[in-house]
């Protein structure tokens, strides 16, 4: 993408109402005004929340938000010129539970206050192969901690991820942490019974690895204390 592209992208992504921006001394300073108060200032309204961390694009957030109306979606991403297309078919097609959060997943808890959050959605991240990159992989221990700040006593995380490496390392560390997990399923499509809500709704490039045979896996858990 060109950068003049990307700059009318910034320059639109302003202009949309269910775009938040907030800076990283807001976030950090405690200055944010949403944090805590989504559901009632944002969504004007009491139903649970969900987020997509690292949402790209911002399809998975939206086919989310049409399917369950009655579920509030945030899709969050630092790249605000990936997620503007989400950001503005949701504007055209009238989808008024969905937003989108300009933000890095490090400051998480800054943006969300405790048990404000009850579901949480981590679709095809990076699985940081290399071991120094660990501490970006987002079902570290660091990353759990967060979300478990964030997270309603009964909230759940759903990892979706076309990275086997990805699939076997986040098993191992929560049941070597003893954290419960509800669902695993190395091969989603492969396999009768996997969860509606998983299988029916696929990004582009999930539609690719699936062209491409690539297994897709997908681990549904609790984080306990």
């Amino acid at each position: 993408m060109g950068s003049k592209n990307k700059l009318k992208r910034f320059k639109e992504n302003e202009t949309f109402q269910n775009v938040v921006q907030p800076t990283r001394e807001e976030l950090v300073n405690q200055e944010f005004s949403l944090k805590g108060h989504w559901n009632r200032d944002f969504f004007k309204n009491d139903n649970p929340l969900v987020l997509e961390l690292g949402c790209g694009k911002g399809e998975y957030s939206m086919a989310l938000a049409k399917k369950y109306p009655h579920k509030n979606f945030i899709g969050i991403d630092i790249k605000g010129a990936r997620f503007w297309r989400g950001a503005k078919s949701s504007i055209e097609e009238n989808i008024t539970n969905v937003g989108f959060l300009r933000t890095q997943i490090e400051l998480i808890d800054h943006a969300f206050a405790a048990q404000e959050v009850d579901e949480i959605w981590i679709t095809f991240p990076d699985p940081q192969i290399k071991y120094k990159r660990t501490k970006h992989r987002m079902t570290n221990m660091e990353f759990l901690a967060r979300y478990k700040t964030i997270l309603k006593r009964e909230g759940v995380v759903n990892l979706k991820t076309d990275s086997e490496f990805m699939h076997g390392y986040t098993l191992g560390l929560l049941h070597g942490a003893g954290h419960e997990v509800l669902y695993a399923n190395h091969n989603v499509y492969k396999q009768e019974g996997s969860p509606e809500e998983v299988t029916s709704i696929q990004t582009f490039y999930e539609s690719q690895y699936l062209e491409q045979n690539k297994p897709i896996t997908y681990i549904k858990f609790k984080i306990k204390d």
